[in-house]
């Protein structure tokens, strides 16, 4: 994959910084966000992002541990800590700048302990507080959030949701959005053919919001 749009797929982007500051309303939250180029979305927050914050599940004080999985700069992750400040969330992604970005705007928006770390492609904690880092190998979660990057490919999307998914505790749930063009129908169906049983929760603006339990 090359070109502009594959940046945010690259550990260290290539492009210049170019910070910008975008805004997020919803129904119970407005938050403020520090974007760059590099990064997914830059300059607006995308609608599969926005109709994953306004229909999944909020998550519950119960939750330990939550993830936003491929967090970019952040809106999922600020979004799950406002919600639920009881909660652990760990905001993870290959993007350093993303991962820098999603730490700053947690502080920005009043939720500061986001753990947020940079991961490579098997789930391993690359960049990170020393107390993350040592942390995050071991930490099973109740509930993932994400926008997953589609684009990267099959073979690769799979093992990302493979390694991921398995975090899960035996009672955990994720929440997935996905573009119905790119696969989102026979993502569902992959993975409730490997054990993770998938359900549709809604469609719209062509996406999928998928619910996925735990196998």
């Amino acid at each position: 994959m090359s070109g502009p749009s594959s940046q945010y797929f690259s550990r260290a982007p290539a492009v210049d910084s170019a910070e910008q500051e975008i805004q997020l309303s919803l129904a119970d939250l407005e938050l403020q966000f520090t974007t760059d180029r590099g990064v997914f979305s830059q300059s607006r927050i995308d609608a599969g992002t926005r109709l994953l914050l306004q229909e999944a599940p909020h998550p519950t004080a119960s939750m330990a541990n939550v993830c936003d999985l491929g967090c970019g700069y952040g809106p999922i992750a600020v979004s799950l800590a406002r919600r639920s400040p009881a909660s652990s969330v760990w905001a993870v992604d290959l993007n350093e700048r993303a991962v820098a970005l999603t730490a700053k705007n947690g502080v920005a928006n009043d939720c500061p302990d986001i753990h947020a770390v940079v991961v490579d492609s098997d789930g391993s904690a690359i960049d990170g507080t020393p107390e993350d880092l040592a942390a995050l190998p071991t930490t099973q979660f109740d509930g993932l959030w994400s926008n997953p990057s589609i684009r990267i490919g099959k073979p690769a999307m799979h093992h990302m949701l493979t390694v991921w998914l398995d975090r899960l505790t035996p009672s955990g749930m994720a929440w997935l959005v996905v573009q119905r063009h790119l696969g989102a129908d026979s993502l569902a169906d992959w993975m409730t053919a490997q054990g993770w049983a998938t359900t549709r929760v809604c469609s719209r603006a062509g996406y999928r919001l998928l619910e996925v339990k735990a196998r």
